[in-house]
């Protein structure tokens, strides 16, 4: 089920609280509506999610979040509400979990990939030893030589990638959904028909 379009996101003032704004008709609009646990175990909507992650990225990362839920007052009021900060951390955590196992994989893959990659590298050099001793022609030994060399370094690109590159974003990500899931959930009312709240400040 979508979301309605009452969502939107703050940005925090200087030196001000940082908050991550959704508003919704029905709180189970955040939730996968088929998920067939307990309401506190469910899996979060993805364009929830989405939104969320997306604005936590967007906001400084020495500050706690916060999650500012904008909801009908009747709404507010029943079991799910009282749930909702439980299964969002529920929820988060789980998915910091998740993305910490890809980066232990990533890690076992780089060590192996590291292995076959010296290997490969040992043996390239092992043999340009040899053909330097069994060509005589000096165009085809350094042609060889050369290849060898090259297959070598190749070799050891894709331990290099992710030793290097490939774990930041991976690491970033799941320190993310770590932040989530220690963000403080508030439910705030909306308004009543002829009151306008918007010039309120988040903090």
């Amino acid at each position: 089920m979508a979301i309605t379009p009452t969502i939107q996101g703050v940005r925090p003032a200087s030196g001000g609280p940082t908050a991550i704004e959704i508003g919704v008709e029905r709180l189970p609009q955040l939730f996968h509506t088929l998920d067939p646990f307990p309401f506190r175990e469910r899996d979060l909507d993805r364009g929830a999610e989405e939104y969320i992650v997306d604005w936590a990225r967007e906001l400084p990362r020495d500050q706690k979040l916060r999650i500012i839920v904008h909801l009908p007052p009747a709404e507010a009021e029943t079991a799910a509400a009282q749930e909702l900060e439980t299964a969002l951390r529920h929820y988060f955590a789980y998915r910091g979990d998740a993305v910490g196992r890809d980066l232990k994989e990533l890690f076992r893959i780089g060590w192996r990939a590291l292995v076959i990659g010296a290997a490969v590298l040992g043996l390239c050099l092992t043999l340009d030893n040899v053909v330097t001793h069994l060509i005589a022609s000096p165009s085809v030994e350094r042609f060889i030589s050369e290849g060898l060399f090259i297959l070598g370094w190749v070799a050891n690109w894709r331990p290099m990638e992710i030793f290097l590159y490939d774990w930041w974003p991976i690491m970033r990500r799941r320190d993310l959904y770590r932040r989530l899931a220690a963000a403080s959930v508030e439910l705030r009312p909306t308004a009543p028909p002829g009151v306008d709240l918007s010039a309120e400040s988040p903090g």
